[in-house]
């Protein structure tokens, strides 16, 4: 059995997460988040409401299954900037808030190293959002993260 140094285990979505991050707008077309995740090079963020708040996910995961389900059309005559992203007519209406995540893993600031893996791995997803009492998202922590932490751990 492995054991974790006490100093990782306290560590909070605070100190792990990252503050910068993008926002996808509920409204926003599938087209337009593909565009928006691909240019900030994520592979995941929130969906927020008109006030901010986190009402859902928006990953390449949920991309995949847009286009194996059929929902939507792959133009052929254009190149996506990314593998996964979907390229749709001018004219499509589809919006995101169609093909979120409608059930957002998301936690507080200082909840624990240990939980947010526990809630990562219960819910088979790679990103948590940290939110404040309002429920706007203000952070990230990506399984990426919570990696790092374990690394920078294991070499001190």
């Amino acid at each position: 059995m492995v054991t974790l140094p006490i100093n990782l285990l306290k560590q909070t979505a605070a100190e792990l997460m990252s503050s910068d991050m993008v926002l996808v707008p509920r409204e926003m077309s599938l087209q337009g988040a593909a565009h928006l995740l691909a240019q900030a090079q994520v592979s995941g963020a929130p969906v927020v409401d008109e006030e901010g708040r986190c009402i859902g996910v928006l990953s390449t995961t949920d991309f995949l299954h847009i286009v194996e389900k059929g929902k939507v059309p792959v133009s052929q005559s254009q190149k996506p900037v990314q593998s996964w992203q979907i390229v749709e007519d001018e004219d499509s209406e589809e919006i995101v808030e169609k093909y979120m995540n409608t059930d957002p893993v998301t936690v507080p600031s200082g909840t624990r190293i240990g939980v947010i893996a526990h809630m990562m791995i219960d819910a088979h997803i790679h990103r948590v959002i940290v939110v404040d009492e309002r429920g706007h998202p203000i952070g990230i922590v990506s399984s990426t993260d919570i990696l790092a932490a374990v690394a920078q751990a294991a070499a001190h």
